[in-house]
């Protein structure tokens, strides 16, 4: 090998380090320059981030104080409980709507795209949640129309539901029964169907039917029964009590009772006057008759 060879490979290895450094040098400097540019925007999006979570803080700080101001106005006004639980939800679910709406503005979605978004999306939007729509403005039915308050006592006839009423929500009205058992029923089907509010009165009347048998002493059952009515303690004093014949049936005579009483009472009294008139008539010697079967055999006078 000659002298101008080895020069030669010795320029190309040079020439081959000087292109390796150099690329070494570009690709570092094009990492740092590309590192470099993500650090504001990676500032800037977390500056957003902690700026949303601010606002989320202080706006539902504000919320909840919003929500207090309308319950301790509300009860001032001396607004039916339902009324207050519905207008408290539903304050609470457009003020946290606005919330959202502020901080989506705070990452760029102006307000008008949010609103054109939700507009264009109306309908669709009104097809899917008919069901819940149609709850809605049943809820607001009930609170106009006031066909029952919280505390009431009421009887739903399409399905027989029934228990007092625990919460009027916006979309749903909430029953607890004499179980203590929970019932849930969309505002919609209480606003369209008949129902039944036992305790919409603050007196009440007690039906009992009460059957003696052909053979007793009709005028003493009919006094014995009066006499326990009258001596009722839950039996308003003002109201007329009737005792009357309603039916004769096939194996029974059926004697009518009726008295009113306050509301409140009206389950104690209904068992206790029941009980009270069972003991009085079997004192008295009345039969109370129930069903009988009379088996004869045939070729024998033995009846079982």
């Amino acid at each position: 090998m000659n002298t101008l060879d080895i020069t030669t490979e010795t320029r190309t290895l040079e020439n081959l380090e000087e292109a390796a450094e150099t690329l070494k040098n570009a690709d570092s400097d094009m990492i740092r320059e590309w590192l470099e540019s993500l650090i504001p925007g990676f500032l800037g999006f977390a500056l957003q981030v902690i700026l949303a979570a601010v606002v989320y803080v202080i706006g539902s700080r504000l919320i909840r104080l919003a929500r207090r101001f309308l319950r301790r106005w509300l009860e001032r006004s001396e607004e039916d409980l339902g009324v207050r639980q519905f207008l408290d939800a539903l304050l609470k679910c457009i003020l946290y709507f606005i919330l959202i709406v502020i901080i989506l503005t705070l990452f760029g979605v102006t307000a008008a795209s949010v609103v054109a978004v939700v507009g264009s999306a109306g309908l669709t939007l009104g097809l899917a949640l008919q069901g819940s729509l149609s709850n809605f403005a049943g809820g607001v039915l009930i609170l106009m129309l006031k066909p029952f308050k919280v505390g009431d006592y009421i009887r739903e006839d399409t399905h027989g539901n029934e228990g007092t009423v625990e919460e009027i929500s916006v979309f749903y009205t909430r029953l607890m029964t004499a179980e203590h058992n929970t019932i849930v029923i969309p505002n919609g089907m209480l606003a369209n169907s008949s129902l039944t509010n036992i305790t919409y009165s603050d007196i009440r009347r007690i039906h009992l039917e009460i059957g003696i048998a052909y053979e007793a002493d009709l005028k003493l059952a009919k006094e014995i029964i009066r006499h326990q009515a009258e001596a009722e303690s839950s039996r308003l004093p003002g109201e007329e009590t009737l005792v009357f014949v309603s039916e004769l049936g096939a194996s029974e005579v059926k004697i009518g009772l009726r008295i009113w009483v306050k509301t409140e009472t009206y389950w104690e009294a209904k068992w206790r006057l029941t009980e009270n008139i069972k003991l009085a008539l079997d004192a008295n010697g009345i039969e109370i008759p129930y069903q009988k079967i009379d088996v004869q055999m045939k070729g024998s006078d033995k009846t079982d």
